[in-house]
């Protein structure tokens, strides 16, 4: 089955009953950077500092609580357009900890959605780390491994960075693996700081091959705040993702979010340029029918509310803080989504 039919398929399925002929379900897999989601604790083994009542962020149980509700606000949103609830899996980044998780799924707009959790402390220097959301009424996790990503800066010292999350598990009873993804930043410009990223496309790769030694055609979905774009050497020379096309091979990986950046889209703003470094790439079986559950469409979630509505910066995310300064916003990042669909048996009519 293309992933044109696909897309007719499920047009069709939207319509009126669709004839009793095709009825699909629909899955939400989000990722969300969530700008420095830390708790009120100055915790002496990391620098957090700033996130503190005393620290240079002045950063109160008031503004903690704000950032949940917003988060929880966006979360909850992702995916409505098509489905009533939030995403069934949700990578995140940018999360200090355990506790701040369990505030996030603990908050009124996202208890009722029954999410489990997974994370480790990682050995990022700021206590930054991946986490995954999932809702325990569709996926069911069997393993989980962290992959530590080992730097040498310019002096040849060691650069402590985020883990890459590995989750297997099921689906509505479709096993997939999911890799969520932090890569190193471009502190100190995009030039100097590119070996970073090659070395984690890198892992991921050596990840991808690992899986795939295991098992005949796996499914893979990989996400994240990857501080590269799609058409960067990360992306294009090591991991070769490819754009859309209707003629995957199985093994093959597609990065179906591409074809919007190069129409100008992106997830974060700098300097009159926007940039999507939020993004998926999956597996070719997820898009040329080899497997029951396949990819409908990928987005951005960019609605209004997350938007600075004027001034230089209109159009931008709208973020907690801007230059030091508490503006009570979101992210400085959007989320960004992909839809999976599964196709149900036929429904007779009588």
């Amino acid at each position: 089955m293309t992933v044109l039919r696909i897309c007719l398929l499920l047009f069709c399925s939207l319509q009126i009953h669709a004839q009793d002929k095709h009825l699909f379900h629909l899955y939400t897999i989000a990722f969300y950077n969530a700008e420095n989601l830390f708790d009120t604790e100055n915790d002496s083994l990391v620098f957090d500092d700033d996130y503190s009542p005393e620290g240079s962020f002045q950063w109160t149980s008031v503004r903690y609580k704000k950032k949940i509700e917003h988060l929880a606000k966006v979360i909850s949103g992702i995916g409505k357009r098509y489905r009533k609830g939030p995403p069934d899996i949700l990578g995140l980044c940018e999360i200090e900890n355990l506790t701040v998780l369990q505030d996030l799924i603990s908050h009124p707009l996202l208890r009722p959605f029954n999410y489990g959790i997974i994370h480790q402390d990682s050995p990022d220097e700021r206590g930054i780390d991946v986490a995954m959301l999932f809702s325990k009424n569709t996926f069911l996790p069997v393993s989980v491994n962290y992959h530590s990503l080992d730097l040498l800066n310019e002096k040849r010292h060691r650069e402590r960075t985020r883990d890459q999350l590995v989750v297997y598990g099921f689906l509505d009873n479709e096993a997939v693996y999911f890799i969520v993804n932090h890569w190193p930043s471009r502190r100190g410009g995009e030039t100097r700081s590119k070996p970073f990223r090659i070395a984690a496309a890198e892992l991921n790769l050596s990840i991808i091959d690992s899986i795939m030694r295991k098992e005949f055609i796996p499914r893979i979905i990989g996400m994240g705040d990857f501080n590269d774009n799609p058409t960067d050497y990360s992306f294009k020379k090591v991991l070769r993702t490819k754009r859309m096309t209707l003629n995957f091979k199985d093994y093959e990986l597609l990065n179906p979010f591409e074809q919007l950046f190069l129409k100008g889209e992106g997830s974060l703003a700098y300097r009159d340029r926007w940039s999507l470094f939020d993004q998926f790439y999956i597996s070719g079986n997820l898009t040329n029918g080899n497997t029951p559950i396949q990819l409908w469409k990928a987005g951005i979630y960019n609605p209004e509310f997350l938007r600075i509505q004027q001034g230089p910066y209109k159009g931008y995310p709208l973020r907690t803080y801007a230059g030091g300064r508490y503006t009570a916003g979101y992210s400085d990042h959007f989320p960004v989504y992909i839809y999976l669909i599964k196709e149900q048996p036929l429904l007779r009519n009588h």
